[in-house]
């Protein structure tokens, strides 16, 4: 890969070993300290809620949290204020990206306008400036207006990217529908409205011929319906985010840090997810960084808002908690994050990488986040990784002092 030209040049001390992988570069300074080379990490669904909600995150502070993640190319979810619905409303974040973001910032445009899941945007005159189109936080209920879309957007060459939730089995719930739910007096979210909707969108997506990714995909039914999906020859992918992954509603605290949508949901859902990381059904690894203030998170679980923070803490969660106790190898955490995401948008790597020190042991303290958010479930979790340098373009976009 291009990038291990430049290590090649930044190791080129004497007392410097240096190792090339398949997808990493491993070096010992001085036989010191192992450091770890990895390509810039891709990030296909992340909120930094600028223009509309900048007390939550702006486009600087998410771009630098990224950067400080190892992450060099993010696209962001078009749930703002004015919705990214139009060329007009795309260009007030386009100026914003420009002038303050460090890393590469690429735009959804939404599906419908103002997300309200009622008319289609002009998706025509959306397609040459975004990644792709999505309403992500909302579920679009018409299944005619589903299949419009999807329609117009493989005549475009564009992916529909879907937030799979039907509304009319939310009952108000806010948390899985499971054990703990029914444990503590909580309203639960039903896996069904989720995965109903991932039926759906499949059919659609195979009727249509149209690129079709699912968003944070975080219940077993949903996992087998994209596994037969593809296996059919649907034009399908789909991710899910570390807190699926690494927790369940076993889990769960009386806070609102571990309220997100959907929600953490059984163990045995979790144990798909990693079967299906395994055996390729699922495609990469987004955050779903969602940033939100401090008094929002601070209404426990049925009143905070939705949503975590994420993207400086993903690598080194993963890398503890799939890597080291043997679930993945190192090359395959990056090819969920780096080289299949890359692939599947459409985004290039270039020179961007990342030095880790995956030696060093810390504990997850939000207090030290770039980001504006500070809520997450892993707060105080031991982890190991931290890195040290971020590269894009060519550009020193985050270092580590300490």
């Amino acid at each position: 890969m291009p990038i291990f030209d430049n290590v090649k040049r930044i190791c080129s001390d004497e007392g410097t070993q240096f190792f090339i992988g398949e997808n990493c570069a491993v070096f010992n300074v001085y036989n010191k300290i192992s450091y770890v080379l990895l390509p810039g990490f891709c990030d296909v669904h992340v909120h930094f809620r600028e223009p509309g909600f900048s007390y939550k995150e702006t486009i600087r502070s998410g771009s630098q949290a990224a950067a400080r993640g190892g992450y060099t190319a993010v696209c962001t979810m078009p749930n703002l204020n004015p919705v990214c619905d139009s060329p007009e409303h795309l260009a007030l974040q386009e100026e914003v990206i420009r002038r303050d973001a460090v890393i590469d910032v690429l735009p959804y445009a939404a599906i419908t306008l103002g997300e309200k899941g009622e008319e289609l945007t002009d998706l025509e005159a959306l397609a040459p400036k975004v990644i792709a189109f999505s309403d992500d936080g909302r579920g679009v209920q018409s299944e005619s207006m589903m299949r419009e879309a999807m329609q117009r957007a493989k005549a475009l060459g564009k992916m529909i990217v879907a937030h799979c939730e039907d509304n009319s089995l939310l009952h108000g719930g806010y948390i899985h529908d499971g054990s703990y739910a029914a444990a503590h007096g909580h309203r639960g979210i039903c896996s069904e409205s989720e995965w109903r909707q991932v039926k759906r969108d499949l059919r659609l997506a195979a009727e249509t011929g149209c690129g079709y990714h699912v968003c944070h995909v975080s219940t077993k039914e949903s996992v087998a319906l994209i596994r037969e999906a593809k296996r059919a020859g649907t034009d399908v992918s789909c991710e899910t985010a570390p807190h699926y992954l690494l927790l369940d509603e076993n889990n769960l605290q009386e806070d609102g840090r571990f309220k997100m949508n959907p929600p953490l949901r059984a163990a045995e859902d979790r144990e798909a997810l990693i079967e299906g990381l395994l055996d390729g059904t699922i495609d990469m690894i987004a955050t779903d960084h969602a940033p939100h203030s401090r008094e929002e998170k601070s209404r426990g679980l049925e009143k905070s808002a939705f949503g975590i923070t994420g993207i400086e803490t993903a690598f080194p969660l993963l890398y503890t908690g799939l890597v080291k106790t043997g679930i993945l190898s190192i090359e395959a955490l990056v090819k969920l994050l780096c080289e299949k995401p890359r692939k599947r948008f459409g985004i290039p790597l270039g020179n961007d990488f990342s030095i880790w020190d995956l030696n060093r042991q810390y504990y997850i303290d939000p207090e030290e986040f770039l980001s504006r958010g500070r809520a997450t479930p892993f707060a105080g979790n031991p982890v190991y990784g931290r890195c040290m340098l971020t590269v894009c373009h060519g550009k020193s976009v985050y270092y580590e002092e300490n």
